[in-house]
């Protein structure tokens, strides 16, 4: 075991110089883990695949209040995105795109990686389907609600969590059980031509029917029920790796070529 004294002033800064670099090789260039979580109860909501992109804060899906949007229609009322994708493009053509595929039910987690200019691209934009619904999803209204990335490019937000609040109805379709998607023939759709609002109570409209995962769905949705969680964790390179080792590995011999001599005991 080093002794306290053994740090000394000189051997500290090797360590932090050491460790200042790790910290800012790369520091705008990073590779990012996305990993997403259904935290509703059981035999409730599940979600589409997200569609999602870092970005410069530009691109605006839909606004609360307003007619929805072709991209966000294509996102609420099949979760595809086909129309979302390209529109998040040609507006932004630098952000960085990228889909989380697969359906999500509760209980289930699902991950991907990016890279990611974090300078570039601050901003985190996503969206997705609730299933079962018409034109049900989650995303965020504003572009730069969420701003993952400081100036430096260090990450600010570890995960983001949506609640049943945090819902909303396209107000495309009107709601049907018999046309919604994962409890009727999602190609059977009547136009609603309503607005963009926040709306989860709604859902309890689909209690008691059969899903397509197999069982019986019940909303046991209240407001503050957590339904989704996204968590973003920086992937550190494997240059950087290096440089800590050999941070610490200077370090370590600074101390051992000045630790003193241990001194011999003799018994007479």
């Amino acid at each position: 075991m080093l002794h306290p004294r053994s740090f000394t002033p000189a051997r500290l800064t090797v360590g932090a110089a050491a460790l200042a670099l790790c910290a800012t090789a790369g520091a705008a260039q990073l590779t990012l883990n996305v990993t997403v979580e259904n935290l509703a109860p059981s035999n409730s909501i599940s979600f589409a695949p997200l569609h999602l992109g870092f970005n410069n804060g530009s691109f605006d899906a839909f606004n609360s209040g307003q007619t929805p949007t072709a991209q966000i229609i294509s996102v609420a009322e099949g979760g595809s995105g086909s129309a979302w994708h390209p529109a998040f493009a040609a507006t932004d053509p630098g952000a960085t795109r990228g889909t989380i595929a697969g359906r999500l039910d509760s209980g289930q987690t699902r991950s991907a990686t990016f890279q990611v200019d974090a300078q570039a691209n601050p901003f985190f934009t996503f969206a997705s389907m609730v299933v079962p619904s018409n034109d049900f999803f989650i995303g965020n209204d504003s572009p730069t609600r969420y701003r993952l990335f400081d100036a430096a490019g260090n990450l600010l937000l570890s995960s983001i969590e949506q609640t049943a609040a945090d819902i909303w109805d396209a107000g495309s379709e009107l709601f049907d059980p018999a046309a919604a998607a994962f409890v009727g023939n999602n190609n059977l759709r009547t136009p609603q031509n309503g607005v963009v609002s926040a709306n989860f109570a709604e859902l309890a409209g689909f209690d008691g029917l059969p899903t397509a995962a197999g069982y019986v769905f019940t909303s046991g949705l209240a407001a503050d029920t957590n339904v989704y969680r996204i968590r973003f964790e920086v992937v550190p390179e494997p240059g950087t790796y290096a440089l800590i080792a050999g941070g610490l590995l200077a370090v370590g011999w600074s101390t051992r070529r000045r630790r003193p001599p241990s001194s011999s005991v003799v018994s007479a």
